[in-house]
């Protein structure tokens, strides 16, 4: 099989989660006014939560055998165990030892994802295909932040 008729092709899978968190935007390299005046409502200092939906997109041929992208229960079970049980309902300026001197944003959060799972890529995935293609984090229905996977992160 190997993807289109004729071998060619790459595919891209995407797989939505979702999780619930609280956190507070503030930089500690500000001071409090300028991190109320950037940061706004969300520089609240008792924080606030979200329902955040995370996709995660993988690229690569067809599996010969499976004539799929990618084994969608262990990408299921990298996210779970890399990912959603660390932040569910956690504070993420507190259970992110990688945000420590980052607020975090959505920007930071969905670079944090990312880190996460190509850490742990090659145990779960140990050939080169699938890849990390995609990591987009959706905070609110108005804001959502898009991390592509260049070659040089893998």
């Amino acid at each position: 099989m190997g993807g289109l008729p004729g071998g060619a092709g790459m595919f891209r899978l995407t797989r939505r989660y979702r999780f619930s968190a609280a956190h507070r935007l503030a930089s500690p390299y500000l001071d409090e006014r300028s991190n109320a005046e950037i940061y706004g409502k969300c520089n609240n200092p008792a924080g606030h939560g979200h329902n955040y939906y995370v996709e995660i997109s993988v690229a690569g041929p067809l599996h010969e055998r499976t004539a799929q992208v990618v084994d969608r229960a262990r990408l299921d079970h990298l996210v779970e165990t890399c990912v959603l049980s660390g932040l569910r309902h956690a504070d993420l300026n507190r259970a992110a030892p990688e945000l420590e001197n980052l607020p975090p944003t959505t920007e930071n959060l969905a670079g944090l994802i990312a880190r996460r799972l190509l850490a742990a890529w090659p145990e779960f995935f140990p050939r080169e295909q699938p890849r990390l293609d995609r990591v987009l984090v959706r905070e609110t229905r108005r804001n959502s932040v898009e991390l592509i996977i260049s070659d040089e992160q893998i």
